[in-house]
């Protein structure tokens, strides 16, 4: 007998709109136990993805989707919206090469009508669909989900600021999980609900807006009489006054409050607003006591959890990082660290203990986060923001018009450069090296191994402008860490390895598969360390030894730091040739991080079969012209 008989019916949502509303539950008991069973054989998200089981079936039952637009936000809790949406089988290769994406992506389904790998996007992105069915002349339903920790960076109230007056059909929904249901979200609420989202409560207050059309002082009367009421109800009032008629809130894991609400809402014009409140692993009581410990999760057993991780491993970057940032802090009282909402990510929840009075967290805010340690810098204390590599991409503008341009000294400390592996592009750090090397004042770094991972930081922290250094997802080659704060010459690289013809200049983590394919090529290895300023003294002395110098690293090639080579070598009379080696002009998948590396050529194999191939065009080219 199956374990699912009911979920092993549904192959796609109309399959599931034709159940009986008193089925849901069933289909939600078992959804959640396969998403437990599921994830823990290929890791993933988990406590998001537990939250929203009872949100998913809802929006799939109620709305005609694809028909109707679902846009999620972020992209981690749709788990359940694949496995409706005739995933299931696909689930088995979450986030693996070639497999089902653990964020929506619209090449994928049409049921992701939006891809989403940061947050806070889904509001924009839905309003831009709502008001294009009305250009189109289409009727069709378009629903934001987007979560209450995205709901603090500010494109969401930008999107919610213009949809509040662009007269659009659309749902929004705050799906909010960081707090527990109170007392007040049960019966009282669930009639409230209905009763706001009701035709006939909406009939009476469109009848009664005619009514006082004749006097503009009594409408504005009942106006703010009805928001008085509401207010003293649900705490709705920021929304109301932003354009919306804001329902909630409501327990978002109650389908027989969810299911009616939603039906109810479907057919209500101009912009909605619905506040549902959710529990993070929700129904697996592990997930519900640390849903942090389960947010992002390897493979374990269901039946025991997570295992407590092993002593004496290779510390990750970000622990090297965690742990450099809690001994300089100690050492200067100036330090100030800063997260936008990425403490455990980034490795700054030691910090955020011992130096609780200097730890700051923003909220998913990057644009704030920069400018913010601007006017910390401007004020003589010493910030260091923590930030993903791609995350960074959202500060830009302020970090070229707040930080560079008035040349603060606040380090970046860019956690995830390169490939990250299974969550795929919307995460790689592949740009960071073209987009910060063009900015004036900026220095820019990046780490081949955990000990110069930490020289680097220290080196940062006692420049007198803007500095970034660059480390990599995961574990370094297992140095031994100096653990005195120690610095390094500002541009300065260094050879490591003497070898013959051929020189590869490696930036960051290619230096481990350079020195790896030297071997195999007898080629000459330095470790640049700097790309900006990178080290010209150096790569001089190289092309005068050399006849081909390779640049290798774990970037964009265009802008990159090849491109920072190839700049310098333009100036001289008579350059070596130059392969540069790094990730093409595409977008990559998700995947394992080795998978990825080879696929593209930056693992052992590739580089040598990269420098063997411009060698033999090199000799063919010289026999040519000889002849």
């Amino acid at each position: 007998m199956s374990r699912y008989p009911l979920l092993d019916t549904i192959s796609d949502p109309a399959q599931m709109r034709k159940l009986d509303r008193r089925q849901l539950p069933q289909l939600a008991d078992e959804l959640r136990s396969f998403l437990v069973e599921s994830v823990a054989r290929t890791g993933g998200h988990l406590s998001s993805n537990l939250g929203t089981v009872e949100l998913s079936i809802a929006l799939h039952h109620v709305f005609d989707t694809p028909h109707d637009r679902l846009v999620w936000d972020v992209g981690h809790q749709t788990y359940a919206h694949k496995v409706l949406t005739g995933r299931r089988a696909g689930m088995a290769r979450l986030r693996m090469h070639g497999g089902v994406s653990g964020f929506p992506k619209r090449s994928e389904s049409p049921y992701d009508t939006f891809g989403v790998g940061h947050s806070s996007t889904s509001i924009s992105a839905a309003l831009g669909m709502a008001l294009a069915a009305k250009i189109k002349g289409e009727t069709r339903k378009v629903v934001a989900i987007i979560g209450d920790g995205a709901m603090s960076a500010g494109q969401a109230f930008e999107a919610l600021n213009n949809a509040g007056v662009a007269d659009a059909d659309m749902l929004v929904i705050l799906n909010d999980n960081d707090m527990s249901i109170s007392p007040a979200v049960g019966a009282l609420n669930r009639y409230l609900a209905r009763l706001f989202s009701g035709s006939s409560f909406n009939k009476a207050r469109k009848a009664g807006e005619k009514m006082l059309d004749f006097s503009p002082s009594l409408r504005e009367f009942a106006k703010r009489a009805e928001e008085h009421v509401k207010g003293m109800l649900t705490p709705g009032t920021l929304f109301e006054e932003m354009g919306f008629n804001y329902i909630g809130p409501i327990d978002g894991h109650d389908l027989e409050s969810l299911v009616p609400t939603l039906h109810n809402l479907k057919h209500l014009k101009g912009p909605q607003f619905l506040h549902v409140i959710t529990k993070k692993g929700q129904g697996y009581k592990l997930a519900e006591v640390d849903p942090i410990l389960y947010h992002g999760v390897s493979k374990f057993r269901p039946d025991v959890g997570i295992a407590g991780g092993s002593a004496g491993g290779k510390p990750s970057y970000t622990q090297v990082f965690g742990d450099w940032l809690c001994d300089m802090a100690a050492a200067d009282p100036k330090l100030v660290g800063i997260t936008p909402a990425m403490r455990e990510g980034s490795g700054l929840l030691r910090f955020s203990e011992r130096f609780p009075e200097r730890y700051y967290d923003v909220g998913i805010a990057e644009q704030h986060a920069v400018t913010f340690a601007a006017g910390l810098a401007c004020e003589g204390l010493r910030p260091v923001l923590a930030i993903y590599s791609t995350f960074l991409q959202r500060g830009y503008d302020q970090l070229v018009h707040d930080v560079a341009l008035q040349n603060l000294p606040v380090v970046f400390a860019l956690d995830r450069g390169g490939l990250v592996g299974a969550d795929g592009p919307t995460h790689h750090g592949a740009f960071d090296l073209s987009f910060l090397t063009c900015i004036p004042n900026m220095v820019v770094m990046t780490a081949s191994d955990e000990d110069e991972c930490r020289k680097m930081l220290t080196t940062a922290y006692r420049l007198n402008g803007p500095a970034a250094v660059r480390y990599p997802r995961g574990s370094g080659p297992g140095v031994v860490i100096d653990k005195q704060l120690v610095g390094l010459p500002v541009g300065k690289g260094e050879i490591r390895r003497h070898g013959q013809q051929v020189a590869l200049l490696a930036f960051g983590s290619m230096l481990t598969p350079a020195l790896a394919a030297a071997e195999d090529l007898d080629a000459t290895v330095a470790n640049m360390r700097f790309v900006k300023p990178i080290d010209r003294e150096l790569i001089i002395a190289l092309a005068e030894e050399h006849s081909l110098l390779i640049s290798v690293e774990e970037n964009a090639l265009i802008g990159g730091a090849g491109s920072e080579v190839a700049r310098l070598l333009a100036e001289l009379s008579s350059p070596p040739r130059l392969l540069r080696l790094g990730i093409p002009d595409r977008f990559i998948e998700h995947g394992d991080q080795a998978v990825l590396l080879n696929e593209i050529g930056l693992d052992r194999n590739g580089i040598v079969q990269a420098v063997r191939a411009e060698l033999g065009n090199t000799t063919t080219s010289d026999e040519a012209s000889s002849q």
